[in-house]
């Protein structure tokens, strides 16, 4: 089987040793991903925002897109703020909705609002 890494410059990509993107078995796997560069938006929707378009970047760059995600995972400190998240949700995914499953957590740093993480078929 081969295996295909995919990194995206991320912050924490070196410093704790990952990709943000496998492709192995016939799948995608996007690693958590929270808002990136060097202007992170203080508010949820907006983190969402930015988390959503370097999966979709990650996605692409391997051979999949949003239409394939077939599994993904919320992860917020404070599980009320995901509801102002679902518009986005819902738009991003469309008439391809994944399983899913949001979780309230602490997060690697107190700025972030949202951790999003992926599975999707390789295509």
């Amino acid at each position: 089987m081969s295996i295909h890494r995919f990194k995206s410059g991320g912050l924490y990509e070196d410093k704790v040793g990952y990709c943000r993107a496998v492709v192995a078995g016939g799948f995608v796997h996007v690693a958590g991903t929270t808002a990136q560069g060097t202007d992170i938006p203080e508010d949820v929707v907006g983190q969402c925002r930015s988390a959503l378009a370097t999966i979709r970047s990650a996605l692409t760059e391997a051979g999949s897109s949003m239409a394939d995600v077939v599994r993904v995972t919320y992860m917020l400190p404070d599980r009320q703020e995901f509801e102002p998240c679902w518009p986005l949700l819902a738009e991003a995914f469309g008439d391809n909705p994944p399983a899913a499953t949001m979780i309230e957590c602490g997060l690697l740093d107190p700025k972030y609002r949202i951790e999003i993480e992926v599975t999707a078929v390789l295509r």
